[in-house]
Formats: C-alpha cells, structure tokens, sequence
C-alpha cells in the first residue's frame, strides 16, 4: 500500500555512485598534488549540502567552497572538518562566527580588511586574497592589489591562506578573455607569493579543471560537473553521470474532450478526447512555469508533453498515447529512471535558463534522498546524513 508521501511528494534523489565517479573523472584531469575544493554552496547546487557534502569529504576532497558563513557553519555541524573557503567573504557578526568555526573567507578590498582589523575576534581568520583579472563582480583590482599588500603586512587578526580569482566565462576558458584573466592572475600571484610563499593559488573552474590544465595551479574548484551537469556544450563532459533524479507523482488521470481548455489563462485547448495525468509538481517546487507548453516529461517509458500553465502546486501532461499511467505513477523530470535519461541542460534550454538556475531553484517540500541501487534514505536533516556517512 502506497504512503501518502510516495504519492503526493515530489522527489529529488541524489545517486552516490555517480557523485563519486563524477570526481574521480575530475581528479583524473589533475596534476599529482594539485587539490580539490568541492563547490557545495546553494545547498550543493540543490541536491542536498547533508547528503553531498559527507560523501565527498569521506572520497577525500581537500576542501570544500561554500558562498555564505551560514553553509559553512552547517558544514562543520555535519561534522566536517576540511578546510572551508566562503567565497562571498563575510562582513560584521559573521566574521565572529566564520573564526570560531574555522572558516577562511574571501578577502575583497581594503575597506574589508580594514573592517576584519577592526572586529574583535577569537582568534585569527585564514582569508584568501580575491582579484578581479575581470569577472568586474568581487575583489580587488591588480591595480588596487599592492596596497591591500602593504596593509595586510601589519594585519594582526588575518593569516593569509590563498589568493584566487574566477573566470569570466562558466562554459569555456580558451577564449581570448578568459586566457588574458589566467595571464593576468599569474602575474599578480608572483607578488602575493613573495611574501606569503605557501599559500594556495587557485582560479579553475569546473570548464577549467576538464579543459584547460594550465589554469589548474595549486587547487582547481569544481561545481557543476561534480553533480553531473556540464557547463557548456563543448566540453566533451559525455562520462559524467548525473547525480539527480528529479521525479513527481501522478496524483489524478482524467479524460477530457476535444475543444476543452486546460490550466490558468486557457493556454492549451485539447485537439481529440485527452487524457490528462495531473503530476503532484509546480513552480513553487522548482519546475519553471517557462516550461508551460513546451516542457516534456518521461513516464512509463514514454516521452509526453506538459500542456497548459505549470502552476504553483500542479501540472499537467498529455498521456493520452501511453494508457497505462495511473495514480501514483512517477513522471522523470530530469535524469534517469528506468532507461530513460531527460538531461537537465535539456530542461533548463526549453525553459530559456541555465541549469544552474533548475537545479537550484528545488523548492523546501521537495523530498530530498539518496539513491544507490534498490535503496533510497530519506534525508531529515544531520542526523539522517551522519547515519549515511558511517553506515
């Protein structure tokens, strides 16, 4: 007998197996020594910070890239203990909490230095140096980076532990721009190391760990492809695996005629007698109302089409070809299941959207689990990650 949670509850499934293939196939890019920092910020890019993160740090990852003190913070409550690096770096009361829980944070500028002297903290804050070779978002300039130099020789409250930049481009980095940026961060890393010879130089992304060795350096930061989803369309990424299975249930099958409008604003009118198969699934769970008459969905091994408005709570596809779907069926919204693969940089192109946004987007009432081979654990907060961990 079905739960009311299998039948009402959409499910996002993050596979173990494939999270630790993906990252032996990033390791495989790398140079003996070069280290790996696990980018898990927004919640590991939606898959689940409780369940990624453990996995990752017992396949021994070197660090984990987290963007705020609050994901950090949960990284040491998992009991973590690998260096974290917040690469948003942190101002006021979270500079207290970020050293008291042993965090590094991105340095921005000098008025950010400047703010870190001036707090009172527990103990000094490992912060790594962030220069703008062009990205124009956070750091400081190179022009700007020989004063921030000469301030930090006085510090009393930061050991400098890094200096990183970020690449202009998510998908490719041989562009012109993005090899300019790696020239540019060469030249600057020669002046943070004269005085601070050991700490750890980094600027790859996920495009630049696959693609592009000479941007690797100390540490390369993969994100995306951790989880399975390429960046760009060609960066030859076919061996990677993804990691989530995103599904929702069907809650109710019914036939409507020809010439009956469906969902908010009559978008759809039915062409012939439709059977309808209404998924337990909408925008408030992450599934993008730009996919309303465009989006398709696997079930039974088949593809169908979404008709109408996705709406807040409910959406609607087209099931009149594949007869069998009934209640408490489960439609693939993207991923695998049961031979059927619908990638989600698929989705996320119909959607007019990046997959980075789909994946993130999952919503709080969408069950998150694990799944490797036939078992499936519910995740329910620490306790449910730790049991995962160590079992």
């Amino acid at each position: 007998m079905m739960s009311v949670e299998e039948v009402h509850t959409a499910c996002a499934a993050t596979d173990r197996a494939a999270l630790c293939h993906n990252l032996g196939l990033l390791r495989s890019r790398l140079q003996r020594g070069t280290r790996l920092l696990a980018v898990v910020k927004a919640d590991a890019y939606g898959h689940g910070l409780a369940l990624v993160a453990p996995v990752l740090a017992r396949a021994g990852v070197d660090a984990f890239g987290v963007a705020t003190v609050s994901e950090g913070a949960e990284l040491r409550a998992l009991g973590l203990q690998q260096p974290v690096l917040v690469l948003c770096g942190a101002h006021g009361s979270e500079l207290k909490t970020a050293a008291q829980e042993r965090l590094a944070v991105a340095l921005l500028d000098r008025e950010h230095l400047q703010e870190i002297e001036q707090t009172n903290l527990p103990q000094r804050l490992a912060v790594h140096i962030k220069v703008d070779t062009g990205m124009g978002r956070l750091g400081t300039t190179p022009e700007a980076l020989h004063d921030l130099l000469e301030d930090l020789g006085g510090a009393r409250n930061i050991i400098v532990a890094g200096v990183f930049s970020h690449f202009g481009n998510a998908d490719r980095v041989d562009t012109e721009f993005c090899q300019g940026q790696l020239r540019r961060f060469r030249e600057v890393v020669g002046w943070v190391k004269q005085r601070w010879p050991s700490c750890v130089v980094h600027l790859a992304n996920s495009a630049g760990t696959w693609s592009e060795p000479e941007s690797h350096l100390d540490m390369v930061r993969p994100g995306l492809l951790l989880y399975g989803v390429s960046p760009g369309s060609n960066l030859d990424c076919e061996d990677f695996r993804p990691v989530m299975r995103f599904t929702a249930p069907v809650i109710q099958v019914r036939e409507v005629p020809a010439g009956r409008p469906l969902g908010y604003g009559q978008t759809y009118i039915t062409r012939r007698i439709t059977r309808v198969a209404v998924l337990g699934v909408g925008y408030a769970d992450g599934y993008d109302r730009r996919l309303s008459n465009v989006g398709t969905v696997g079930i039974r091994g088949h593809t169908v089409p979404v008709v109408g408005r996705v709406s807040m709570d409910a959406t609607l596809v087209d099931v009149t070809d594949v007869p069998a779907v009934r209640v408490g069926d489960h439609a693939l919204l993207w991923g695998e299941l049961d031979g059927m693969r619908i990638p989600v940089e698929e989705v996320a192109s119909r959607a007019g959207t990046i997959p980075y946004e789909m994946l993130t987007r999952l919503g709080r009432r969408v069950r998150r689990c694990w799944q490797e081979s036939a078992t499936t654990y519910s995740m329910d907060g620490p306790a449910i990650a730790r049991r995962i961990d160590h079992g």
